[in-house]
């Protein structure tokens, strides 16, 4: 079969394309004609060699898959050749086949095209996880989304308007910002001006005063770090709640812990990846209420652009040079 292939860690004209053995679905394990997979931010980390988890070489990068059920392995009984299916795979997503565990396979919506269904993978998990397992979403409550126009950042803005919330998405420009209003933002403010640690505060405190007064945030959902983090962490009501989910700026964030004290504040970190190895039933449960509210016209993956596979280059550059609003995918067959 077609793959990307690491073996040798490094930049990403490293990767190699060819062929790869097909892989054979063990016990417990379904084959997957993979049809889309798309670009996480992880999976550079991986290609790269600075991801915490690397499988031994030579191995196949990717994460998230959309295609159809070609086998079954022994003991298999959720899924059936034919089955039109997403997956979460810690590696081997970006190859004409995959082989992934049955608990970690979920049945698309019979009219969700593969490139949203690879899209709607880590990024919309993400965002669920951050919201409902970890920072006890209440409808009603006002959450803040920063790196708001990414693929982690609108799927957030999605989710937390489906499920009530009023939201605050930053971004740093003026298309960033038509996008997170088109994903259902109710404000938005900007992260690219001067004097950002006061600047922020002003304009989420102006934002919210026409409806919520200036008592700030309940959460805050933080792609971001660095600076970003410093000023989201001001906006914070008191018992505000603060999830750790990244940090796209690159400077890893320190916090004093008496300004926590003061205003019971809670920071909360998120590693998605590990729900799928502890609790896969969290995750079928995420990925049943995720579709459902994808049915009902709630939430619409943005695919930003569709790569064959032999452009595979040009969809991870995208990612690395961060000119992805939304999310790239790679379509394994023509």
């Amino acid at each position: 079969m077609r793959a990307l292939i690491v073996t040798e860690h490094g930049p990403l004209e490293k990767l190699n394309y060819g062929e790869f053995p097909d892989p054979t679905p063990g016990k417990g394990e379904v084959l997957i004609d993979v049809h889309a997979a798309s670009v996480n931010f992880p999976d550079l980390l991986v290609i790269g060699g600075s991801y915490q988890n690397l499988p031994p070489r030579p191995f196949v990068p990717g994460k998230d898959l959309a295609g159809v059920v070609a086998a079954v392995g022994e003991g298999v009984t959720r899924m059936k050749a034919g089955d039109r299916v997403v997956a979460q795979i810690e590696h081997g997503a970006f190859a004409e086949r995959a082989v992934v565990r049955e608990v970690l396979c979920f049945v698309m919506p019979a009219k969700m095209p593969f490139e949203e269904g690879a899209a709607m993978g880590l990024v919309y998990l993400t965002a669920h996880n951050a919201l409902i397992e970890r920072a006890n979403f209440k409808a009603g409550e006002t959450v803040l989304v920063t790196g708001a126009a990414g693929g982690v950042g609108l799927a957030c803005v999605q989710l937390a308007k489906a499920l009530g919330a009023t939201v605050v998405a930053a971004v740093s420009s003026e298309e960033k910002a038509r996008i997170a209003r088109e994903a259902g933002a109710d404000h938005v403010v900007r992260t690219d001006v001067a004097d950002l640690r006061e600047n922020f505060r002003k304009q989420v405190f102006d934002a919210l005063n026409k409806t919520e007064g200036k008592r700030g945030v309940d959460l805050a959902l933080e792609n971001v770090g660095g600076d970003v983090f410093d000023a989201s962490l001001r906006v914070l009501a008191w018992c505000g709640r603060l999830v750790i989910i990244g940090f796209a700026g690159g400077r890893i964030p320190e916090v004093k812990a008496g300004y926590l004290l003061v205003k019971n504040i809670s920071l909360i970190g998120l590693q998605s990846s590990d729900y799928r190895e502890r609790t896969p039933d969290v995750v079928r449960r995420a990925y049943e209420h995720l579709f459902a509210l994808y049915e009902r016209g709630k939430l619409k993956p943005r695919v930003m652009a569709a790569y064959p596979f032999k452009d595979y280059l040009k969809a991870l550059h995208m990612v690395q040079d961060r000119k992805v609003l939304g999310k790239v995918v790679v379509m394994m067959r023509d």
